[in-house]
């Protein structure tokens, strides 16, 4: 996996490619634990994510916790695959997907 952060006034995007599973995790919690110190909106940018595991999963809900008290959140760009996911697990609720 791959992660391209962009940061612009407190918004940011982490636009990740290849997949997010139990081995490349920890590298999305170490780039959040950086980016969210100012961050006012984070964006996950999912357009060349291929796949997500519970543990990506995980990763995301607890940006969402932590985004609760700072801001906003949203992911963009989610293929069938993954929204697949997203809906079966309930997320789709619990997440802005645009």
């Amino acid at each position: 996996m791959t992660i391209k952060q962009t940061n612009e006034n407190g918004n940011v995007t982490l636009a990740l490619s290849g997949r997010l599973d139990t081995v490349t995790a920890p590298e999305l919690e170490t780039a959040l634990e950086r980016a969210l110190d100012d961050a006012k909106e984070l964006c996950f940018d999912f357009k060349e994510l291929e796949y997500i595991s519970s543990a990506g999963l995980r990763v995301l809900l607890k940006a969402q916790k932590i985004m609760n008290t700072k801001g906003k959140m949203k992911v963009t760009g989610a293929n069938e695959t993954i929204m697949e996911v997203f809906d079966i697990t309930g997320f789709v609720d619990i997440l802005t997907i645009e």
